[in-house]
């Protein structure tokens, strides 16, 4: 038996935690917070979108990042695990669309308190707006860790799961990447990930709190596609946020953002003769009407005057007098919604931070540094992040539980 402290009382650290008390370890755990899980509070709308019930390969193929590196920690313990996990640990679960699974009570509370209670059985102690200011390393090992108090705190090993710099409020300031940074580790330049997109066009900023869903989103840098999926979005009073534009800017971030071109296909089960057709067909119901009035079965109220205003079609005109001409602009516009990208909004406002601790400094089987002995890392300070849809706290749920259990 060891005793093993974890910095940070996130989902990695106190699923670190949890895993190395089950091993027979005695735990403390430091929290800077008031209270654990302050990120997970905030995580799916407050809902908490715990995990994506999908095999091991599909979780992969989400991660954005090193999804090589997660291998053995995503096979260790899978989103399954996870989910049996919780389950025995009496929190009832329910799977979305898209495989994103929630606590039945839609409340990411519900979540932490079943975690806290996990530590609470397992005899984890857990110190609360307790700091960890620097680790002890002493020939080439890390035996314990000096607190914000000055108090230093011996342990045979130690696990920093101290997050990234996404939210700064709820207590990710980047301690980890200095921690890593002192024992030797490369930390990878960070951004911000899974955030909202800044855009140029005024009319964008008309439909704010509009909300798109099954329209189709491409990306595109010149005429290379970045990104292209189908989902759900939202207009903004500074441009775009929503599932579809968080998972396409964890594919820009950290690229030259200013200048990329999107578009959105707002009808993506049509093709273009097909919505022509269907135009035509709204067309002879509203012949007598001007333009401006014949759109609202086609499109959101908001829409309208953004669309007309982007056809270049005169509102006030008579649609039985609008040629093939224009009815193809209109066409065109709603297959391919145009609007030009100025950058991604900051880290207070990212859900999760790309770069971080070098994986190739972590040993992938087992969490520790291969750097210093008796350290490992866990969750969002390691450089891994994934698309949205629960993907990244499995992430955090499996680094944390590899590293408890491989601590020797």
């Amino acid at each position: 038996m060891s005793n093993v402290i974890v910095a940070g009382g996130g989902a990695a650290g106190m699923m670190a935690a949890i895993s190395a008390a089950d091993t027979g370890h005695a735990v403390v755990l430091y929290e800077k917070n008031e209270k654990l899980g302050k990120k997970i509070y905030i995580t799916g709308k407050g809902r908490c979108n715990i995990t994506n019930h999908s095999d091991v390969e599909e979780l992969l193929k989400n991660v954005v990042r090193n999804p090589k590196f997660l291998y053995s920690a995503f096979y260790t313990f899978d989103s399954e695990r996870m989910m049996d996990f919780l389950e025995k640990e009496g929190l009832a679960l329910k799977t979305e669309r898209g495989n994103r699974v929630f606590p039945v009570s839609d409340k990411s509370s519900d979540v932490i308190r079943t975690l806290q209670r996990a530590l609470q059985r397992r005899g984890v102690k857990v110190c609360l707006n307790q700091p960890v200011k620097e680790l002890c390393i002493s020939q080439g090992c890390c035996n314990g860790v000096v607190l914000k108090n000055g108090h230093t705190e011996s342990a045979d090993a130690v696990v920093v799961a101290t997050g990234g710099i996404s939210y700064p409020s709820t207590g990710s300031t980047g301690d980890g990447y200095r921690f890593a940074g002192e024992c030797g580790h490369t930390i990878q330049e960070t951004f911000p990930s899974l955030v909202p997109i800044c855009v140029k066009e005024a009319y964008i900023m008309k439909m704010q709190g509009l909300s798109l869903k099954n329209i189709l989103l491409t990306v595109k840098s010149g005429k290379d596609i970045l990104f292209q999926e189908q989902g759900e979005m939202l207009f903004t009073h500074f441009g775009v946020s929503g599932p579809l534009v968080l998972s396409a800017s964890s594919v820009i971030s950290g690229k030259d953002v200013a200048g990329m071109q999107a578009e959105i296909d707002l009808k993506p089960a049509l093709s273009e003769q097909q919505l022509d057709e269907r135009i035509l067909r709204d067309f002879s119901v509203f012949q007598n009407s001007f333009f401006k009035n014949s759109l609202q079965k086609l499109l959101p109220a908001k829409m309208i005057p953004v669309i007309i205003e982007v056809s270049g079609i005169n509102p006030e005109k008579k649609v039985n007098e609008i040629t093939k001409q224009e009815r193809q602009r209109l066409v065109a516009c709603m297959k391919a919604f145009p609007f030009t990208l100025t950058g991604l909004r900051g880290y207070h406002e990212a859900v999760i931070t790309r770069g971080g601790v070098s994986v190739k400094d972590i040993n992938p089987a087992t969490m520790e540094s291969k750097k210093t002995a008796g350290l490992y890392f866990a969750g969002e300070v390691l450089d891994l992040d994934a698309r949205t849809g629960g993907y990244n706290l499995q992430i955090a749920w499996s680094t944390g539980y590899l590293a408890g259990i491989s601590i020797h």
